[in-house]
């Protein structure tokens, strides 16, 4: 029988979000239910609701989270009732070029959940990355799921579904620091933060975290950042150079996503050095570079699609890390909401005053 919960949806543009019974499905071929112990509030929830992802309202926000499944459909061997997982959206097919060249974390043809979840009327809702979290139970392709270790509290295990993901991950996977390296990361929100500690995990010789807000700072060091750069009042390329002896950092991971934090990257970098692009542009940025300093500085310039993980190497890995004490995914949690706080908690976060906030169910 279909299951019906409270979810927070979006039904319109720019308007505030609210909570509604949402009708979730039994679980179909391939398919899981999932009960929600936690999930993360994201800047790309916050993009939903503005319309600058799609247009396809009413959205069924929510889609950093982890929980237990419930369900399972026909054909499923690899999750079982009982199992603890954390949601992710790239289930990765197997079959694509990317998948069959043996770079699956690129999958071109991902999986989501094939039923739809409704309103009590029958309107059928876009779940945020194929997922809608923000409800008490939610349907996703049981290739979303991923086992991780029970004893890992969800608050925490949650947030490995995509924007602490995408921050270590572009240290680790995508700009691939290796011990001894210099890394600067411009930015320091949660994606950048997340950056800083999978730099540190990494054992660089020195992290450099640079950002506009000396809260972020502070907070960078927390997560293993052994510089800070405030862009108030600082050249942030300059300031890179001398913090690594006059020629750049290794690795510089832009955070932000804007034209002038992707050309501080750049030139901030030392010859043959690798830029990473982990914060998203809206579209209408664009950069433009003398042809000849592209040339001329050789290296690497890198975009990170959610730290190049891939979920069933990398979700275990970093749960297990968690569980050593040697990655602190509690540190990220500022603040634990319920769902009828999520509007709220959007203010919050695009104010500064939060690294995480994250609904618990």
């Amino acid at each position: 029988m279909p299951h019906e919960v409270r979810g927070v949806v979006a039904r319109a543009k720019g308007e505030p979000v609210g909570i509604e019974t949402i009708v979730v499905p039994d679980p179909g071929p391939g398919e899981a239910l999932v009960r929600v112990q936690a999930c993360g509030v994201c800047h790309t929830d916050v993009h939903y609701r503005d319309g600058a992802i799609t247009d396809e309202f009413p959205f069924l926000l929510g889609h950093e989270a982890a929980g237990v499944v419930e369900e399972v459909g026909a054909g499923v061997s690899d999750v079982e009732p009982g199992d603890f997982v954390v949601l992710n959206w790239r289930a990765v097919c197997g079959q694509c070029r990317a998948c069959s060249r043996g770079r699956p974390w690129y999958c071109f043809a991902t999986h989501n959940a094939n039923q739809p979840m409704t309103l009590v009327d029958g309107t059928r809702l876009s779940p945020a990355l194929g997922i809608g979290a923000f409800a008490d139970r939610t349907l996703v392709h049981a290739g979303q799921c991923t086992k991780v270790d029970p004893r890992a509290a969800a608050t925490a295990a949650g947030l490995l579904g995509c924007g602490v993901m995408a921050g270590l991950g572009a240290a680790l996977n995508t700009g691939q620091v290796s011990r001894g390296d210099t890394v600067a990361v411009i930015g320091c929100g949660g994606v950048g933060t997340a950056a800083v500690a999978g730099a540190a995990l990494a054992g660089a010789s020195r992290v450099i975290a640079v950002d506009l807000d000396p809260r972020k700072l502070d907070g960078a060091r927390r997560f293993g950042a052994t510089d800070t750069v405030d862009a108030r009042d600082a050249d942030v390329v300059e300031s890179i150079r001398q913090l690594t002896g006059g020629v750049g950092a290794d690795v510089v991971i832009d955070a932000v996503g804007r034209p002038e934090t992707w050309r501080q990257a750049f030139y901030a970098r030392d010859l043959a050095g690798t830029v990473v692009l982990v914060g998203v542009p809206s579209p209408e940025m664009t950069i433009d570079l003398p042809l000849l300093d592209v040339f001329g500085r050789g290296g690497a310039l890198k975009s990170s699609w959610y730290g190049d993980c891939l979920p069933s190497r990398d979700f275990p890995m970093l749960i297990d890390l968690y569980l050593q004490g040697r990655l602190d995914l509690d540190g990220f949690v500022s603040e634990t909401i319920a769902l009828d706080d999520v509007e709220e908690s959007f203010a919050r976060m695009q104010r500064g005053d939060v690294l995480r906030s994250v609904v618990v169910l």
